[in-house]
């Protein structure tokens, strides 16, 4: 079983291969950031278009269409269930943290509930509930700080052990 604060007593090696996994799955976090802020100019209306399609804007500089529902399955579900492993990975990472425990439970819950309240959002904005743009980017603004605190206490927690 799993004690708190793990990390610190890993074998060098090990925690080399945690910290260099953490540099590469926020690289590839965030260049999904950047995606989502090419399609949706980080705007609550870019969210709407960007499912929703802007057909009826004739002064858009690019057209999009609705996504169709194979589309919007195949969005909600890889990303449902490959955003569940990496939130759940830094999950047991941040358990291995020396920090407060109610920063250390924030940090391993709340993502999991942005993936559920961000994806369920997109859903309910492409049938229609354009109001959830809000939610979306409100949810998806805490789960991207989340991650990134995550990445940063590991990443903390891993070099400091290195000074003892």
């Amino acid at each position: 079983m799993l004690s708190e604060n793990y990390l610190i007593n890993l074998a060098r090696p090990l925690q080399l291969l945690i910290l260099l996994f953490a540099v590469v799955l926020s690289i590839g976090y965030f260049s999904g950031i950047v995606f989502v802020n090419e399609t949706t100019a980080a705007t609550t209306q870019g969210v709407v278009e960007n499912y929703n399609g802007n057909e009826d804007n004739e002064e858009a500089d690019e057209m999009k269409f609705k996504k169709s529902s194979h589309e919007m399955l195949n969005i909600i579900h890889t990303h449902i269930l490959s955003m569940s492993v990496i939130f759940f990975t830094l999950a047991l990472l941040v358990y291995g943290t020396r920090c407060p425990a109610k920063v250390k439970n924030t940090l391993m819950i709340e993502p999991l509930i942005s993936v559920l309240v961000t994806f369920g959002g997109i859903y309910l904005i492409w049938i229609g509930y354009d109001w959830m743009s809000y939610v979306v980017m409100i949810s998806g603004a805490l789960m991207s700080l989340s991650f990134g605190l995550s990445v940063l206490l590991i990443s903390y927690t891993i070099i400091g052990s290195w000074q003892r």
